[in-house]
């Protein structure tokens, strides 16, 4: 049963052709290993994710030698996190965290971390005296969402990074739901930009990334083959190839590097316009329904929107949405700290997120399939 695609909160779909064209003839052109050979196979496929590494690095105003590719952006906080707190010291995420910031920083908290949460206030103003309140001296590691992956709340990145650069703490953006909509520049203030490439940059699945300014040097929680510094049981020291261990996964960054190429031609003005007008249809349209709870406490918005309807846990509406054509995701979207925050536990929420390439017929179209339920029920 065809389906229109209304979950890119959780990956974009469809990809623009030229990621499905450039993943087909990755697999052609790259077939050898890249780093691992001074042979033309290796070097051809060295060339083409050095190109796209330093694609990547421009986006978001680092160096090429500051830029990992990893396998996704949980991949990535793990990596920044564990990478700079040790056992006996503290660190600050935000009351909105996915589980790829909040399940690493429990782990932590079991090894000896301290872990406090700052919470997200109704305004920006509130969210940044709460996180002020929090960080002191004896604090090492600031996280904070860039965007929530269930609401869609733009949090206040750069003055909370502001805060974190006179403190002298480390501060890491979790960049998953914002980048690509919305501009993240390590010039904004942040440490660490971790993001995934198969969202908001339109890449295949299995890609990341890792982006430094290059202040902090990252202890390593994998170590292998880099292609580099081969006869040194210690891993490489030097970035990127130090988070870089095992074979790179070629023929995602070949996808990788043309959905950026396809951000920066569309331009990402044009994109949140696109998904903002259809988040606003959505919204417009869903107010006045009977026992609709929308969840948009905040100021700034990426293009989600998370709602439920009263007495229909949000697993069964987004079942029932999906029997009527609709892919919604239901549940707790990975973000326990989140729905805890909202107040929406056990059950989670229905979550909308659109894409470029989703269309303002098929908004009315879900509009007026909830009306149906609404009117009908279950």
């Amino acid at each position: 049963m065809k389906q229109v695609y209304f979950d890119n909160a959780a990956t974009t779909y469809p990809k623009p052709p030229s990621v499905s064209e450039a993943v087909k003839s990755a697999v052609v052109k790259y077939g050898g290993n890249p780093g691992r050979g001074g042979h033309a196979y290796s070097m051809n496929a060295a060339e083409m994710v050095y190109s796209v590494r330093e694609k990547a690095a421009a986006f978001f105003g680092a160096e090429p030698e500051n830029t990992a590719f990893t396998l996704n952006c949980t991949h990535s906080l793990n990596l920044a996190i564990k990478g700079i707190v040790r056992p006996g010291e503290r660190m600050v995420i935000s009351s909105m965290e996915h589980n790829a910031v909040a399940r690493p920083s429990y782990a932590l908290s079991k090894q000896g971390v301290r872990v406090d949460v700052a919470k997200i206030g109704r305004t920006d103003s509130e969210t940044v005296s709460n996180f002020k309140q929090l960080i002191g001296p004896d604090v090492s590691l600031v996280v904070c969402t860039a965007a929530s992956n269930v609401t869609g709340r733009l949090n206040p990145i750069r003055e909370i990074a502001d805060i974190c650069r006179k403190s002298g703490v480390c501060f890491i953006v979790d960049g998953a739901q914002a980048c690509g909509v919305v501009p993240l520049k390590l010039s904004d203030g942040m440490n660490f930009i971790c993001t995934a490439g198969h969202k908001g940059l339109y890449g295949p699945t299995g890609t990341g990334l890792l982006v430094s300014d290059g202040k902090y040097s990252l202890r390593t929680i994998i170590e292998g083959g880099t292609g580099a510094t081969s006869a040194e049981l210690e891993q490489t020291g030097f970035m990127p190839e130090r988070l870089e261990s095992g074979t790179l996964n070629t023929v995602g960054i070949a996808g990788l590097g043309a959905g950026i190429s396809y951000v920066n031609s569309v331009g990402m003005d044009y994109i949140k316009s696109h998904e903002n007008e259809l988040s606003g249809m959505f919204l417009d349209g869903i107010s006045g329904l009977p026992d609709i709870k929308i969840y948009r406490d905040g100021e700034k918005f990426v293009p989600t929107v998370a709602f439920n309807l009263a007495g229909i846990p949000s697993e069964r509406l987004a079942g029932a949405l999906s029997e009527g054509g609709f892919a919604l995701r239901g549940g707790l979207q990975c973000a326990y700290l989140a729905h805890r925050s909202l107040g929406t536990l056990p059950d989670g929420a229905v979550r909308f997120s659109p894409s470029v390439f989703s269309s303002a017929k098929d908004v009315l179209l879900l509009i007026n399939y909830l009306k149906k339920i609404c009117k009908t029920g279950l």
